[in-house]
């Protein structure tokens, strides 16, 4: 019962990332929806069974429902949940009045717009809410300049010495550790060109990072790239308003790309496909997240951190080309385009049937890759010790 003392904030912690992340993503497909004049009968947070809603002056049932894995928004002329159309016939039976508020009645771009919207809302989340933080408590970063090489490192086999600074990456220009750092991890063992300037003398290095394994706090075996350079320089760069909207906008870029990275390695081999988590990992991370601070302030902060990169990880997921998600129905809404008419029922049903076990074939992948995790094991003896 101690451990259950000990971590009671790990549910709590999840479903307020959960929450807020899906009612923004869902209300960018609301918001975009209204104002392109369609009627939108259901808003929900979460799957299943209502636990309590209320209707609107428009119509909209808004609801919170018992499963806290999702949620939707339901248009009039929807089947279900999934944005998949009525039957021809009952579409066509539709009076004037009511095709008028119709989804699927809308023109091409409307119906794009609609669903790109949700992914758009959690990447304009992600900016806003990284440009608050930069206005408001500046962007932490370490200076570009050695001050300690690890012996046998990459570093000192490219020959770099205390007290040179690395000014460009790839013919790329860096500032910070930071954006060295980024690249470094995903990477892995990618040869990166780097322009050093050591006392006013300008030279070209090529470095080879190392491969490591490490243990995060959740016991998962990950690999990344590691050059062997230590900095003990830290300071807080402050914002305005352009140059934090640039900042945060180039951090959002920089997860988008190493996520679509990582994946990739995935695929290749490259890395472990264990890393990938499932719902029970993100209620892991997000209780993680919540403890991770010396003080209230400081769990918040960091809770709130961990919610940003939920959000882009989010907008991504939903904008791959798989039917079911947000992109596969702008690959449907892309192949109208080129047709000049929709696919026919038949290939809408088989292509969402084939959508839907995807997402469900990653779903147990990543839940299994959860219940062998060694931080499962040890939270279940813990509780029933």
């Amino acid at each position: 019962m101690d451990l259950l003392a000990e971590n009671w904030i790990y549910l709590p912690a999840f479903v307020v990332v959960i929450t807020v992340l899906v009612f923004v993503h869902e209300y960018g497909h609301y918001k975009i929806a209204r104002l392109c004049g369609v009627k939108v009968d259901v808003f929900s947070i979460g799957f299943g069974k209502e636990l309590f809603g209320w209707y609107d002056k428009n119509g909209c049932r808004w609801r919170i429902s018992a499963i806290p894995f999702g949620g939707y928004v339901k248009f009039f002329g929807d089947a279900g949940v999934a944005s998949n159309a009525r039957e021809e016939d009952e579409l066509n039976a539709l009076s004037a009045e009511e095709k008028a508020v119709s989804f699927h009645h809308k023109k091409l771009w409307q119906r794009a717009a609609v669903v790109f919207a949700g992914p758009a809302a959690n990447y304009l989340f992600a900016i806003v809410a990284l440009c608050i933080l930069y206005l408001t408590l500046g962007q932490a970063h370490t200076p570009a300049v050695v001050n300690e090489i690890v012996p046998q490192s990459a570093a000192e086999e490219a020959g770099l010495l205390p007290g040179d600074r690395i000014t460009a990456l790839d013919g790329e220009e860096i500032s910070s550790f930071e954006e060295l750092r980024q690249k470094v991890v995903v990477g892995l063992d990618e040869p990166i060109l780097l322009d050093v300037n050591r006392g006013g003398e300008l030279l070209e290095l090529t470095i080879t990072p190392k491969v490591v394994e490490f243990k995060d706090g959740s016991g998962n075996v990950q690999k990344i790239g590691q050059i062997g350079i230590r900095s003990t320089q830290r300071e807080f760069r402050e914002h305005g308003l352009g140059s934090a909207l640039i900042s945060a906008a180039d951090q959002t870029w920089f997860v988008t790309t190493a996520t679509l990275k990582g994946a990739w390695q995935m695929i290749t081999g490259a890395r472990d496909s264990t890393e990938l988590s499932g719902p029970l990992g993100i209620i892991k991370m997000s209780g993680d997240a919540a403890k991770r601070g010396d003080d209230l302030f400081g769990n918040f902060l960091s809770l709130f951190n961990f919610m940003i990169f939920v959000s882009i990880s989010l907008g991504l997921i939903n904008l791959f080309p798989i039917p079911m998600l947000d992109g596969g129905h702008l690959l449907f809404y892309a192949l109208e385009a080129v047709r000049g008419k929709p696919l026919g029922e038949k290939s809408m049903e088989y292509g969402f049937r084939i959508g839907l076990t995807l997402v469900l074939m990653l779903m147990v992948f990543a839940t299994w890759n959860d219940l062998n995790k060694p931080w499962i094991k040890d939270f279940f003896t813990g509780i029933f010790s």
